[in-house]
């Protein structure tokens, strides 16, 4: 009898773990990139008045940007980068040397008929060497992210996450930095190159995202602890 449930509670168990090893997750989130609550502020005590009432003003001449904590700024992402470097080397030597056979009572040192003592000595060195290395990346899109602080010279400290869940896959973006306020624009909008300290996330899970991931073997064969 204990066999037999021995044997039915191993397959349920097999079946339980390659579900449980086929479940996708989620990227976990991030503290770094929540989106920052904007702080509440103490109601302004009410004063009955016919035309005008203290802390109830709106101005007339100012934009809708951000610049509170807790305000979104839209992010243009527009990033391209392009790197190239290139090497090259050439050396050449060539060095000879020449030994005078020395003479003995007047005559060369032999033997045989051989001046054992006369050598020359010729040497030829060369080294070429060349490398070339080039890189590029290009982000184009969107992200809405929250104004986390505000500096003391009035610059914005902005931090934000967008994820999106595509059939089998997830992606998200997550993105931090400073902003100017003068670079805001009346939509409010800010391109990415014109903030400062970006910081630029761009990932993904799921089914695709492992398919176009290398496995464990091929990492180590490709890495600097293999010998050949």
């Amino acid at each position: 009898m204990k066999m037999k449930k021995l044997l039915i509670i191993l397959p349920m168990s097999l079946v339980m773990l390659v579900s449980a090893c086929a479940t996708t997750k989620p990227e976990p989130v991030s503290l770094e990139f929540v989106p920052v609550r904007p702080v509440i502020a103490t109601p302004p005590p009410i004063e009955n008045g016919g035309i005008y009432q203290n802390g109830y003003g709106v101005s007339l001449f100012s934009d809708v940007s951000a610049k509170k904590v807790g305000d979104i700024i839209t992010i243009i992402l527009s990033e391209n980068t392009n790197a190239r470097k290139s090497a090259s080397t050439n050396t050449e030597k060539d060095s000879q040397i020449e030994i005078v056979p020395p003479t003995l009572l007047g005559g060369p040192v032999s033997a045989l008929g051989l001046n054992v003592l006369s050598n020359t000595i010729d040497g030829t060195r060369t080294f070429a060497g060349s490398g070339d290395s080039s890189q590029s990346n290009s982000l184009n899109g969107r992200i809405a992210v929250t104004v986390s602080e505000v500096l003391a010279n009035g610059h914005l400290m902005v931090q934000g996450e967008k994820r999106m869940t595509l059939n089998q896959g997830n992606e998200f973006i997550r993105f931090s930095g400073i902003v100017r306020p003068i670079d805001i624009k009346s939509d409010n909008t800010v391109v990415s190159t014109s903030v400062a300290n970006a910081q630029i996330i761009y990932g993904g899970t799921g089914v695709i995202a492992q398919a176009n991931r290398q496995g464990w073997f091929g990492q180590f064969l490709n890495s600097k602890w293999w010998p050949f």
